[in-house]
């Protein structure tokens, strides 16, 4: 009998992808993800197809066609069908959340009359089709319903707690104002980070904080060992009124930053921040003070006021000297939250301006949610057994 050579998605797609360019990207997608979803399928059932093993849980049963519009265009896709077993391929469902929050974001600007030609445009390149109020607002309940019960989720033990916010543009009161869009990410026990929730308010004063820090223990958050963050007045009373007596890391990238207003001449600027990260990276606690104090003495001739703003404001971006070596440089900063928000950013460009708040807090929570659910898949951020 004749070998048939095995089939390999990944050379079809690069030889779409030769022979088409761009043009052949929609294509090179469907071939990933029909491939993919017959790997998932496999793994769910427990067997390769008509592989015999005692360890199969169920039985393919064809395909069923799909068509899925995306920002590269129009895909044909096969979703694998299973009997005797209970399966939708996640790979599909993941790539997707965001991809209908978007579309939702933008027709939503089409439909309340704020639009312009451009996102006339934008709104039929996503959704291939014009949108009516009534379309728009069923697929925004089902999608609000799904992210809803996933920033609800239940909470457990956390070890360390990082906390930042952005803001973006949204429609208010028949003008364009800037919204706070809060997100807390965690590290557990065991290592492994998790996006805990994320919220949007027309402010960051403190009582957005609270109510959003409240929220967090509301559903189950305790044992947090640290707490990292800017500097934020109205993040700070609230932190102190819902998590009191837990340690808190200012973040030192923030404070490199703060310390530059106080510089009075440009030339020391690079001096000074040579001697701030002189701190920073010093072996323990007891040589960072020793080398502040250097620091503070050396600045006290010249530049009095920064050596002021160093004595009183550095110290608190040296609360990680009482956690393990191993953990300081990823909990020093808040760089893991600043990442995550450039992602949101992203995939906001092409909204560019949101039409209400539940529109950027959608978006939001469907980009989190993924990444959430890859994070639980990876490795771990942190050695829990370090020392």
């Amino acid at each position: 009998m004749t070998h048939q050579p095995e089939f390999n998605p990944f050379e079809k797609m690069i030889q779409v992808l030769d022979e088409h360019g761009f043009e052949g990207l929609a294509q090179a997608l469907e071939i990933l993800f029909n491939e993919a979803m017959k790997i998932e399928r496999s793994a769910v059932l427990g067997a390769q197809p008509y592989q015999r093993t005692d360890q199969r849980r169920g039985y393919a049963n064809g395909f069923k066609p799909k068509r899925l519009a995306t920002r590269v265009g129009k895909l044909q896709l096969q979703i694998p069908q299973t009997r005797n077993v209970e399966f939708y391929p996640q790979s599909l469902e993941r790539g997707v959340r965001s991809e209908r929050a978007l579309k939702l974001a933008v027709a939503e600007m089409y439909v309340q009359g704020v639009s312009t030609r451009k996102v006339t445009e934008i709104t039929r390149e996503l959704c291939g089709l014009d949108v009516s109020s009534s379309q728009v607002s069923r697929a925004a309940q089902l999608l609000d319903e799904e992210l809803r019960s996933w920033r609800e989720r239940p909470l457990g033990k956390l070890a360390y707690l990082l906390l930042d916010a952005r803001y973006e543009k949204v429609r208010h009161g028949g003008s364009v104002v800037d919204c706070a869009v809060l997100v807390a990410v965690g590290v557990r026990p065991d290592g492994k980070r998790t996006v805990l929730g994320v919220s949007v308010s027309l402010s960051e004063a403190e009582v957005h904080w609270r109510e959003f820090l409240a929220s967090l223990v509301a559903r189950g958050l305790h044992g947090v060992e640290m707490i990292t963050s800017d500097a934020h007045e109205g993040l700070k009373a609230a932190r102190q009124a819902v998590f009191p007596g837990i340690p808190w890391q200012r973040c030192q990238f923030h404070l490199q930053q703060n310390a530059a207003a106080y510089v009075p001449q440009v030339e020391m600027r690079g001096e000074v921040a040579a001697d701030l990260r002189g701190v920073y990276h010093a072996p323990d606690r007891h040589e960072a003070d020793r080398l502040l104090k250097l620091a503070v003495e050396k600045y006290r001739p010249r530049a009095p006021r920064l050596a002021d703003w160093m004595e009183k404001n550095v110290p608190e971006g040296l609360t990680v000297f009482t956690r393990p070596a191993a953990h300081r440089r990823r909990l020093r900063t808040t760089n893991m939250l600043e990442r995550l928000n450039r992602e949101i950013l992203r995939r906001t460009r092409v909204a560019t301006l949101f039409p209400n708040e539940d529109s950027r807090l959608r978006l939001a929570s469907a980009v989190l949610s993924e990444v959430d659910q890859e994070w639980q898949t990876g490795i771990c951020y942190l050695n829990p057994e370090a020392n």
